[in-house]
């Protein structure tokens, strides 16, 4: 991204002046626009990113649960919202977290897999790769997580070197397993799809907000299973919150370490080895629930 794009492609998109710009990182910059508002502009080269963010966010916002920044304006390659001011991660906050991540999970999906109204099929998850394909009903969840969720990155970390004989065996035996390990069939939530704490914004103002969105319908567990994964402030508070709101089904606690294989597979095809040792883990901790 050269210096300056950012702030010419959020002035053609959303029709503001530009006052001042502030790259982040190599793909994001902070533009100021007339009255001193700032918004953020996301530069993407992979063909259908922005479309399946800014379908995600939409969707999300449209549940009315959980704080989402506005989508401003976006084209193929740019994508431009709201700047959350950031602030101090509270016990209050963290709850009324919870609670709206189990109303935003309520506000379901048509199908595990389904992509967003208006996204594509071929989305991402961070930078790999992520594909929406809808399957069956609430029945079918063990079926569509280990075809759409888990077996496409164990090939591709296998294809690429990056896991072992034994731990790629492991996930393999669990995809077998999965309709006896799985838990209750439960109706396809609205997910987050790639929510660690880097995704969960403490907002001044007191209120969460969710940025970077990989939105699809699947299990609500896989959202609180990458939450636990990556760690978030007062994580307690936000898991009970969310418990009381909407409770889990019983064994919840022993399914976690099946629902982490997705966020650890994709990690380590993005990542490597480290994230392949924890997958072969969490496979046998599933295996041994």
């Amino acid at each position: 991204m050269s210096g300056g794009a950012a702030g010419t492609a959020v002035a053609r998109l959303t029709g503001l002046r530009v006052t001042a710009e502030r790259r982040v990182s190599g793909a994001l910059a902070e533009v100021e626009v007339d009255g001193g508002r700032v918004v953020m502009a996301k530069h993407a080269t992979a063909p259908g990113a922005v479309a399946a963010e800014a379908a995600g966010l939409e969707w999300l916002a449209a549940a009315r649960a959980v704080r989402i920044p506005p989508v401003r304006g976006r084209d193929a390659q740019w994508l431009v919202t709201d700047r959350v001011a950031e602030g101090a991660a509270t016990p209050a906050a963290a709850e009324r977290f919870g609670r709206g991540l189990a109303a935003l999970h309520a506000a379901g999906a048509p199908a595990f897999g389904a992509a967003p109204p208006g996204g594509p099929a071929e989305a991402y998850i961070g930078a790999a790769p992520m594909r929406n394909a809808p399957g069956g009903g609430r029945a079918d969840w063990p079926r569509w997580y280990a075809e759409h969720r888990v077996l496409p990155y164990l090939r591709t970390a296998v294809d690429a070197g990056e896991i072992g004989a034994a731990d790629a065996a492991a996930v393999e035996r669990v995809c077998v397993r999965l309709p006896e390990i799985a838990g209750p069939a439960e109706p396809p939530a609205r997910l987050h799809g790639d929510l660690w704490s880097g995704n969960v914004l403490w907002g001044a103002d007191g209120e969460v907000r969710l940025i970077d969105p990989a939105a699809h319908g699947g299990h609500r567990e896989t959202d609180l299973a990458m939450l636990r994964l990556f760690g978030c402030p007062h994580l307690d508070r936000v898991l009970a919150a969310y418990d009381e709101a909407a409770p889990l089904a019983p064994g919840a606690a022993a399914r976690v370490p099946l629902h982490q294989l997705f966020p650890l597979l994709v990690h380590t095809v993005l990542f490597g080895g480290g994230y392949a040792r924890q997958a072969g883990a969490a496979a046998r901790a599933a295996l041994a629930a």
